[in-house]
């Protein structure tokens, strides 16, 4: 009978220890707030568990290794920057580091985007190393690019870089026969008017064709924008232009000289760039705000002036005038 009460006591204590061993395993951890922790290249699991510890993820380094290697999936741990949640298990922990998921960090690009604020974005990026140039103005592709912390900001550009290199060659092989630009580079380069020129969606492929239509008969473009750009390089002027600016030949300047402009004046985005290579079938020639934040357009010089007028009835009626 002793021996058997031994065993009882035996068995029962092993259940009890196996209990705890389990709730500890998979129980809340001791952090109250979201964490990040850094698993560095070619770390192992007690590297990880350091870091953890370090981190207040988990209470015990010897602890979570000695688990794992009862309660664990027998997986390798993946580098890089973890957001640990409130509260995680163990176990929850080292799933993550099995499966790899580390935290995404985003740095944005929104269209029309001058390539100066693309390089002040990744400068002010968090978790992003190294310097970088300003990229060339017209080669990135505005879009949200994912990176890990330690990435470098040259990395991010040249994935920038390629996306647009990539969806320009895609979508200059799909252009419509006959439009005004010869070369993917003219496209850019008129794309990033139209950037500029509407934020209105439905208006892109119309003003995408009143340019074409201008550049067809030598017109000068007359594009505002063309002439911001050589005073700031995309940053925002802040006041109006001047005449003198609007005389100025500098070789983006579309009021002083016709064509397009020497290179882009920002980075256009895949609507702009389609509008261009697939323009509406207009000819209108002229446009002009209409007061909702888009353009009313015109096929005639008379047209456009009775359209102005009404632009500055608007205006006056606004007390901007």
């Amino acid at each position: 009978m002793r021996k058997l009460g031994c065993l009882v006591l035996l068995i029962a204590a092993l259940v009890v220890g196996a209990l705890v061993a389990t709730n500890m395993w998979a129980g809340a951890g001791p952090s109250n707030e979201p964490l990040a922790v850094m698993v560095p290249e070619g770390a192992s699991l007690a590297r990880a568990a350091t870091e953890l510890e370090k981190a207040g993820a988990i209470r015990s380094a010897y602890r979570f290794r000695l688990l794992a290697r009862v309660f664990g999936g027998g997986g390798s741990i993946k580098a890089g920057e973890y957001a640990i949640p409130a509260g995680a298990s163990q176990s929850d922990i080292l799933t993550l580091l099995e499966e790899g998921k580390v935290r995404q960090r985003f740095v944005a690009v929104p269209e029309g985007y001058p390539s100066v604020l693309v390089h002040d974005a990744l400068v002010r990026a968090d978790g992003l190393s190294g310097d970088v140039a300003v990229p060339r103005e017209g080669s990135v592709l505005p879009d949200s690019y994912a990176y890990q912390r330690g990435d470098t900001r040259a990395a991010v550009v040249e994935r920038m870089q390629a996306a647009m290199r990539d969806y320009l060659a895609t979508a200059w092989a799909k252009r419509k026969p006959g439009i005004a630009v010869t070369t993917p580079g003219q496209a850019i380069v008129l794309a990033s008017i139209v950037e500029k020129e509407t934020g209105k969606p439905a208006e892109r492929r119309t003003v995408a064709a009143v340019y074409g239509n201008r550049l067809r008969l030598g017109m000068p473009l007359q594009a505002d924008p063309t002439v911001i750009y050589p005073l700031t390089k995309g940053r925002p002027l802040g006041r109006r232009i001047r005449v003198s600016e609007l005389r100025a030949k500098n070789g983006y300047n579309t009021y002083a000289s016709p064509g397009l402009p020497v290179g882009p004046i920002a980075n256009p985005g895949r609507a702009s760039i389609d509008a261009v290579l697939d323009p509406a079938p207009s000819r209108a020639l002229y446009f002009v705000a209409d007061g909702t934040g888009g353009h009313v357009f015109a096929d005639t010089l008379p047209q456009h002036n009775a359209n102005v007028q009404k632009w500055y009835a608007i205006r006056r009626a606004r007390g901007e005038m």
